[in-house]
């Protein structure tokens, strides 16, 4: 698959289709949730913001990492939360209003966001001299568009014809994972020759990032005296990203494939560390959301 393909046809269409997904779930009411649980989503959301981007650059900088895969890192912890976690705090028995909405807020945040942390991220690791960067309005712009109005698309179509939004939305999630598949097969295939190495390098550390923010996130739920169901919504949260937005950061606005790679291997093994932890709270007695 080549690479220009990828990124002007799968990737628009992943990122639409993953974006409009959600927006079929959401309401305003899933907004107004951070004045009614104010606690519950602001921790979450420092969680995500704040301490995920910081988690992220102190692994990039003790994990033996070229500057490109370093930065890609950074791209992967500065994006919102992704759709795919609202699922698995379902399995998990976690309470899924708080997951919905700290990925609706995430989203709209991180538009703002996004190019702040991963210019640092340039200048850290590239060099001070870097040419490189994301010009903040332009990058603001293009990201609202490929996000903001599939997500509103969404909305509009739950509001003015729910039973439709919602035959449709399962499906729309499963087609967005399917693509997100083939971009991750596509990027793999076009660096296949240092696939191994890339896997040796960012798969230690994605797992870990994964894993220590995760583990940071629960503890400050817990340690704030949040209920578990909220704990496991704002656990799931900060480990499962939006790796096709990632991605698209990576090779269309910056136009290094190689700073996607993390984005792909995180994309593939956060199912996993995820799935795992959603098994573990499974095995838990059932708590009061």
């Amino acid at each position: 698959m080549e690479s220009s393909f990828l990124t002007a046809i799968f990737l628009p269409l992943a990122l639409f289709i993953i974006m409009l997904g959600m927006g079929l779930g959401l309401e305003l009411d899933d907004f107004k949730r951070i004045f009614t649980e104010p606690k519950a989503v602001t921790l979450g959301l420092l969680a995500q913001l704040i301490m995920l981007p910081l988690v992220g650059f102190l692994l990039a900088t003790i994990f033996p990492l070229t500057p490109e895969l370093a930065v890609g890192l950074i791209i992967i912890a500065a994006c919102p939360g992704g759709p795919t976690s609202n699922l698995v705090t379902y399995l998990a028995k976690g309470n899924v209003a708080l997951s919905i909405t700290l990925t609706a807020i995430s989203s709209l945040i991180t538009v703002f966001t996004i190019p702040l942390v991963v210019n640092l991220a340039m200048q850290q690791f590239l060099g001070a001299g870097t040419t490189l960067q994301l010009p903040f309005i332009e990058t603001v712009i293009r990201i609202a568009v490929i996000t903001l109005i599939p997500v509103a698309l969404g909305m509009i179509l739950h509001a003015k014809i729910p039973t439709f939004a919602a035959t449709i939305e399962k499906g729309v999630k499963w087609l967005s994972l399917f693509f997100l598949g083939l971009i991750i097969a596509g990027l793999l295939i076009r660096e296949r020759a240092n696939v191994a190495s890339f896997f040796l390098q960012v798969g230690w550390v994605t797992f870990t990032l994964m894993v220590m923010t995760m583990a940071l996130g629960y503890a400050i739920a817990i340690l704030s005296q949040l209920s578990q169901p909220k704990a496991t919504a704002i656990t799931i949260e900060v480990g499962i990203q939006n790796g096709t937005l990632a991605i698209a950061i990576a090779t269309t606005l910056l136009n290094t494939p190689s700073m996607a790679i993390p984005a792909a291997i995180y994309s593939l093994l956060m199912f996993l560390v995820s799935g795992v932890f959603a098994w573990w709270m499974q095995r838990r007695p059932a708590a009061q959301a």
